[in-house]
């Protein structure tokens, strides 16, 4: 048997009924053509014959000793794990998030490998869904995209294709950036390489002296450990809302070269003004902005080996009412992490992230420091696949993120990019932030007043690429 790392353990240690700790994605597919009525039926009972699953879908946790370990399930029952399910009328996208909503609040069976999926069909139109869940200590979620993508193919005409149990697929541990979820995971490399890690103490206490020296010559830019107080950091619940949009990713481009600004740049300027806007609609917008913390690419140079990758604390510059004087707010904020950033080496960047992020993982842990509050919400944007795929066949048209909700921390964005689109996936307690479905008309106004702001017409959004609503609200 394999035993858990440090931090894969941390993530069973976290997990309680009001926080489950599984990742999950949902994935839209439409008819291949020629599918009669039972298309979906018939793919169910093609993927029951496969019932023995590769690694890592074959393995359950076992305790010795304290410790978790990895070992092969003996008795593995792929009915526990693969349900076929249909909607109920009038099939909508309405009940199918509310399924979706649903299901991501249950925890999974400990006795038995920790994932499933679900197979969903009963859709008023010729679509069908998967949802697929997986415990974060079994892979994070970058490493479950891909997994999701080695399922499918880029061949229309490609048939007989196993499901993502059957894949061989082995993951290696932790390939990818730190996922956002992973606010504990950041102390990860602290603890790999001792030696590399002591060599760094120089240029990251430098570093968190600039910070905090930065914060108070410009209070506009003091946000370590000075998140406002917001509904967003409540208790929560075990009961989750999932809401999920598409837009066109060359709508956000186009304001973007507007504005002279990054792809990121405008999705935290969107996520920001349907933030304040929420928050307004529930007479709970803080004076102080609120700050995001976001996962972003730091290379300077055209090179392509290696991480350049640092979790930035980030304003979204809520208090501030006009659009776009609030997306420069937000590009000033984040160039001042970059230039921070650009004289460290990679790991004094990923140990200045995990000393940062400390406090959060300390809270999450033991909840003893409740009002130190590191940031408001998470922001990620997970890159996807860039060619439409299909699989046994039938076209994917959208996949949706479902990530984690964390105490205190009752909302999480996380958006993948898929072909011409970006995929927005909201998760938070249903409880604390009542009417989260409303987030996607604000993501939606977030838009066009960017849009209005940069002089862009009506007619040439329309033209650009409108937001498209296959998958609405729970």
């Amino acid at each position: 048997m394999k035993p858990l790392s440090l931090v894969d353990q941390i993530f069973l240690w976290l997990e309680r009924r009001q926080q489950p700790m599984h990742v999950a994605g949902l994935q839209l597919f439409e008819f291949p053509e020629e599918a009669g009525p039972e298309y979906v039926t018939e793919l169910a009972d093609f993927c029951k014959a496969f019932t023995q699953p590769t690694a890592p879908f074959d393995k359950r946790l076992y305790s010795r000793w304290g410790r978790f370990y990895w070992g092969k399930d003996p008795q593995f029952d792929l009915e526990h794990h693969f349900r076929h399910e249909a909607l109920p009328k009038p099939g909508r996208i309405r009940e199918l998030l509310a399924l979706v909503s649903a299901e991501h609040s249950h925890l999974m069976d400990r006795e038995r490998p920790l994932w499933q999926a679900h197979l969903i069909e009963g859709f008023q139109d010729r679509r069908f869904a998967l949802y697929s869940k997986i415990h974060h200590s079994l892979t994070d979620g970058v490493s479950a995209m891909r997994m999701a993508q080695r399922a499918l193919s880029t061949n229309p005409n490609q048939r007989n294709m196993p499901p993502p149990w059957a894949q061989n697929m082995t993951r290696k541990p932790h390939e990818g950036p730190v996922m956002p979820t992973d606010v504990i995971g950041s102390l990860r490399h602290l603890l790999e390489d001792v030696t590399e890690q002591v060599s760094t103490i120089p240029g990251v206490v430098s570093a968190l002296y600039r910070t905090i020296r930065d914060a108070q010559e410009h209070p506009d830019y003091g946000l370590l450990y000075d998140a406002p107080p917001c509904i967003l950091n409540q208790k929560i619940t075990g009961s989750r809302r999932f809401a999920a949009q598409s837009w066109s990713l060359e709508r956000l481009k186009t304001i973007g070269k507007a504005f002279d600004a990054t792809l990121n740049d405008v999705v935290l300027a969107q996520c920001a003004s349907a933030l304040r806007a929420y928050l307004l609609s529930q007479n709970a917008l803080p004076e102080k902005p609120l700050v995001a913390m976001v996962p972003m690419n730091l290379r300077q140079d055209d090179g392509i080996g290696g991480n350049q990758i640092g979790m930035i604390i980030t304003s979204l510059a809520t208090h501030i009412e006009d659009p776009a004087a609030r997306l420069l707010a937000i590009q000033d904020s984040i160039q001042a992490c970059k230039d921070r950033f650009a004289s460290m080496t990679p790991a004094e960047i990923v140990n200045y992230t995990a000393l940062t992020l400390a406090p959060a993982g300390i809270q999450l842990l033991t909840g003893m420091v409740p009002k130190l509050q590191t940031f408001n919400v998470i922001i990620s944007n997970v890159p996807g696949p860039r060619e439409p795929l299909y699989w046994n066949g039938a076209r994917l048209q959208g996949m949706y993120p479902v990530s984690i909700v964390l105490d205190r921390m009752a909302l999480n964005i996380t958006l993948t990019s898929y072909a011409d689109q970006l995929e927005f996936g909201l998760i938070g307690c249903r409880r604390t932030l009542p009417s989260l479905q409303r987030l996607l008309d604000y993501l939606e106004n977030g838009l066009l007043e960017l849009e209005a702001a940069a002089g862009i017409t009506s007619a040439t959004t329309r033209k650009k690429g409108r937001s498209r609503r296959k998958s609405g609200t729970a």
